[in-house]
This record gives structure tokens, C-alpha cells and sequence, in this order.
């Protein structure tokens, strides 16, 4: 690997060797990422979620706990990811006729930016709908995970609806 292509992969060295980019050097800074999923299921299985009728409990209290110590623990999940200081986490849901969109914001004053955070609580919040709804409907799928927007950093502002 030429040192130009070890370059554009921050996460690998001049060798290529992984490693964890080093981030000393910059200075910390308001930071925040959006990202967005959903879960599709039954009209059936979205109306026990939304009268809390699932067997299981209430399943968006759960999910949203669930999102919030993921994002806390993303640096545990992926290998590479610093850990960092997050100053909040809002996991929000809406039900539609046959799926639950759900919406995980992360914002922190950091040296490197919070899209895994934000992709990972927005996944196991996902998970979490499905864990606790399987019993009731085994088809569900959970799709379109994907970052929509980030502020802060040296790459500056990136907006999924603007690209």
C-alpha cells in the first residue's frame, strides 16, 4: 500500500497497519450527528407498540434507553472508535402505519466527531424494537441506517438532504 492510499484510510498507517487516529493535535469542538433508520413491521405489531400492548413491556422506553447507553458505549463496539465524552443523546421515535422511524442525535465538545455514536444508537435502538416485538411478528426488517447530518470538526457540515 503507497503511502498516498494509507492517507486517505486514517485508520491505517503508512505500512498498513490498522491503528487509531491520533487526534491530539486538534482542538476540541462543538460536534453533533443525526442518523436515522427504520423498522418495518405489521399495522398489527405498530399498534401494540403504540398502546403498549406488546408482550414484552413498553417497547420505546426501552428502545430509546437502549440507544442512549449505546451511543455511551460505541468506543467498546468498534474497534478503532475513540472513546469519548458525550453530552447528550435523544433518541426519538415515529410510528407510521406499518413501521417505526427512529432518529438518534448525538452531541458532544470533542476532538473527533460522534456519527458512530449516532449510527450505533440509532442500530440498537432498531434491535431493540425488533428483540422486544419478535414474539409478535417475525418478518420485521430493519433498514436504511444511514447518517443524515453532522456539524463541528475540520470537515465541517455534511447534510444527507443537500448531497
Amino acid at each position: 500500500m503507497s503511502e498516498a492510499d494509507a492517507a486517505e484510510l486514517t485508520h491505517l498507517d503508512s505500512s498498513g497497519q490498522a491503528r487509531m487516529v491520533d487526534v491530539l493535535a486538534k482542538e476540541p469542538t462543538r460536534r453533533r450527528a443525526l442518523a436515522r433508520c427504520r423498522v418495518d413491521m405489521t399495522a398489527e405489531t405498530v399498534s401494540r407498540v403504540a398502546s403498549g400492548d406488546a408482550i414484552k413491556g413498553d417497547v420505546l422506553a426501552v428502545a430509546r434507553v437502549a440507544g442512549i447507553q449505546a451511543a455511551k458505549r460505541t468506543s467498546d463496539l468498534i474497534p478503532l472508535c475513540h472513546p469519548l465524552m458525550i453530552g447528550s443523546v435523544t433518541i426519538d421515535f415515529e410510528l407510521g402505519e406499518t413501521h417505526i422511524a427512529i432518529a438518534a442525535e448525538v452531541e458532544t465538545i470533542e476532538r473527533t466527531g460522534v456519527e458512530m455514536e449516532a449510527l450505533t444508537a440509532c442500530s440498537v435502538a432498531a434491535l431493540t424494537v425488533y428483540d422486544m416485538c419478535k414474539s409478535i411478528d417475525k418478518n420485521m426488517t430493519i433498514r436504511d441506517v444511514a447518517l443524515w447530518e453532522k456539524t463541528g470538526g475540520k470537515s465541517g457540515r455534511y447534510s444527507r438532504s443537500s448531497n
